[in-house]
């Protein structure tokens, strides 16, 4: 179901008739609203102008949805660009140097472009991998300079990591083809390189100067961001992308791309946050550090970290900034949200887990490693995939992690919940007769996703509390199960 523009007008017209408050506006009301009211009235049409709804954001908490169609309705109506921001998107081909028997092989590039002019506002985190790819060391090299962006180029299926040749050179002619295009004054050192994709295969250069990144230049689009959140994508089930605007006006959009070879020591893979709310450099870069440690420090797919991890905030600086600090909790609210649909997203998921952990004897650091740990443990992830509530594989993973790293702590007092009922609790577990074990059972059930389903059903969790009793740090921490679909794609991943 996608809703129109005669739709979408009544929807709020309606709702706000029935608030009867004169001083109703469009802000007032979320995606999850308009998208309810379409289905109540049977509506199912043809393609909404995202400018229509403009600012409508999406749900902290984002509703169930029953087809495609709808969650792309809901997606699209959630991504009106910030002001000062256009974006574009194309598609070509090329041969991989490294695979040629595969022939041609489809790849896109996004650009995104600050409309009116360079800005000094942007923040980023990057990867720690030793092996980073040649974007991110330009980026790095971008970020540390303190140069100016006026845009960001993106690329899927190529990493362009360790390649053979010269890896930076083609990441900055890709970027120098993007400054020629929007004749931007600062050159391809004011162009942000990013790509993902398969690792060690070299960047095809040309064909993205010559051909795919003018395309992209000539299909900038003022509208919505949920273009980019499609082009992206690489084994990505479905896009991604959060949005909220501020009780002043001010707009932040973020997408995120991302299914597999995630357990971020920074960030994700590839996520892009807009706004156009000014705001100072130094701020831009310490709220977004902090809640790449709130969200994608605290996920994890597969325990591997990508060569590619890259997280960007940027912002046009048109709308003056009312309060910081509602600015860094909207801030944190987009990152959390897109770091829990990558996980919801992932290669294969059909259960997506949140540990909670509370009272950890350490640092909130080595909380979320904890629960990395335990949501990385493959006992532990294929018993969630069964349905199979082995409480004793929960408790084995905890107790292995806390007698590598903390052997001198207590953990006498450590009490474990599946699904809100406590099982383990001063060192015993509390497992009483079969009508428990199907409760346990049932709450897996009830969270449970399809591997191959393109689109969220819902945003329901395996839930796991881990309290140590006392005083000490919390955390929460996303994972994913192991699947038959998980091995099928990484089997077969370049093919």
């Amino acid at each position: 179901m996608i809703i129109t523009r005669k739709v979408a007008s009544y929807a709020l017209a309606s709702a706000a008739i029935a608030s009867s408050s004169p001083s109703c506006s469009i802000f007032a009301f979320s995606t999850r609203a308009i998208v309810s009211f379409a289905k109540s009235h049977d509506v199912a049409s043809v393609v909404l102008g995202a400018a229509t709804l403009g600012g409508v954001d999406t749900d902290s908490t984002l509703p169930d949805f029953a087809t495609k169609e709808e969650y792309e309705s809901y997606m699209m109506a959630a991504g009106k660009l910030p002001s000062g921001f256009a974006v574009g998107t194309a598609k070509g081909t090329f041969v991989s140097a490294e695979a040629p028997a595969m022939g041609n092989l489809p790849i896109r590039a996004t650009v995104i472009h600050l409309t009116e002019g360079p800005t000094d506002s942007w923040a980023a985190v990057f990867t720690s991998n030793k092996f980073p790819g040649c974007p991110v060391k330009v980026g790095k090299s971008r970020l540390s300079a303190g140069s100016p962006l006026q845009a960001i180029v993106i690329n899927n299926k190529v990493s362009n990591v360790c390649p053979g040749g010269d890896g930076v050179a083609a990441a900055e002619s890709v970027c120098a083809a993007v400054a020629k295009g929007l004749n931007l004054p600062g050159g391809a050192s004011s162009v942000l390189p990013s790509s993902t994709g398969v690792i060690g295969w070299r960047l095809p250069a040309k064909e993205l100067a010559e051909d795919i990144v003018p395309k992209a230049i000539e299909a900038l689009q003022t509208e919505s961001a949920f273009a980019a959140a499609q082009a992206i994508m690489t084994t990505d089930r479905y896009p991604k992308l959060r949005s909220k605007t501020l009780s002043d006006g001010t707009r932040i959009v973020g997408v995120a791309k991302g299914a597999g070879m995630i357990e971020p020591n920074m960030a994700t893979m590839l996520s892009y946050i807009m706004t156009d709310a000014k705001i100072e450099k130094s701020t831009l870069q310490s709220f977004l550090t902090e809640a790449a440690n709130q969200s994608f420090n605290s996920i994890s797919i597969d325990g591997d970290e990508s060569t590619s991890d890259t997280l960007v905030a940027i912002s046009s600086g048109l709308k003056q900034l009312a309060s910081v600090d509602e600015f860094k909790m909207a801030l944190c609210e987009i990152a959390q949200g897109l770091s829990a649909d990558l996980v919801r997203n992932g290669e294969g998921t059909a259960h997506v887990i949140r540990v909670s952990i509370a009272n950890f004897p350490g640092s909130e650091y080595d909380a979320r490693r904890m629960g990395r740990h335990l949501v990385n443990s493959p006992l532990v992830k294929c018993a969630i995939s069964g349905n199979d509530p082995n409480i004793g594989r929960i408790a084995a993973a905890i107790g292995s992690f806390m007698g590598k790293f903390f052997p001198s702590v207590s953990v006498g007092d450590m009490t474990l919940t599946l699904g809100g009922r406590n099982v383990f609790n001063s060192g015993k577990f509390v497992l009483e007769g079969d009508a428990v074990e199907k409760e346990l059972s049932a709450h897996m059930a009830d969270a449970q996703l399809g591997e191959h389903d393109d689109f969220p059903r819902h945003q329901k969790f395996v839930e796991i509390g881990v309290d140590f009793g006392g005083s000490g740090s919390s955390a929460t921490v996303l994972g994913s199960d192991l699947t038959n679909e998980y091995v099928a794609v990484n089997a077969d991943y370049r093919s």
